[in-house]
């Protein structure tokens, strides 16, 4: 009698431990089968950071050029007349568009509603009346709608504050696409910096 019990007891542990073996085994399977799920969900959330980040890097790298332009324009005042305005404006240009690469960005600059230099996928046009560089005046509004308003004696008070001087306004646009568009974390979008530099 004692026998018979010492062996149902041995097979009774045997069939634990095979019942141990199969649910250690299915636990695998269902680790497997919940990453299967989540990493999907996983990658499309890192493709959208990814995607902001590289639109945040592409905006940062068109701010730096503006500025680049703003600085340049800040270092030569004595340019912003009739005679130099329309060499201003086309060094101003070139150095924004082509900052990060051969025709990365469009750009317009303006040399005190004068002298103007539009670069769109690096082919630039000039227009503008180059003997308007020689006022002073006192732009309005907001990027990148200025509105320059009539001429005014250098110094003289403006209506919205400041004196009247001589600008130079600069306005770039990048376009970014986004590294997988099927997500729409991130739109195809066009990016935009602007930047006014009194000269004088």
């Amino acid at each position: 009698m004692a026998n018979l019990k010492i062996t149902v007891s041995s097979t009774h542990l045997i069939a634990k431990r095979r019942g141990l073996r199969a649910l250690w085994r299915s636990k695998g399977a269902i680790a497997a089968v919940e990453f299967a799920i989540i990493m999907p969900v996983f990658l499309t959330l890192f493709m959208g950071v990814v995607d902001l980040g590289m639109m945040l890097l592409q905006e940062y790298k068109l701010d730096q050029a503006v500025a680049a332009g703003a600085e340049y324009a800040a270092v030569n005042p004595s340019s912003v007349n009739s005679t130099s305005g329309a060499s201003l404006a086309s060094s101003i240009a070139t150095a924004v568009e082509s900052a990060n690469g051969s025709a990365w960005a469009n750009d317009v600059v303006v040399v005190n509603n004068g002298p103007t230099v539009t670069v769109t996928n690096g082919t630039s046009t000039s227009s503008g009346t180059s003997t308007n560089a020689n006022n002073c005046y006192c732009p309005t509004g907001s990027p990148p709608n200025w509105t320059w308003g009539s001429s005014m004696t250098c110094g003289a008070s403006c209506s919205g504050g400041g004196s009247a001087g001589k600008f130079v306004t600069i306005t770039a646009t990048a376009s970014y696409t986004p590294l997988i568009t099927i997500y729409h974390f991130i739109s195809s979008s066009t990016l935009r910096q602007s930047a006014t530099v009194e000269t004088q």
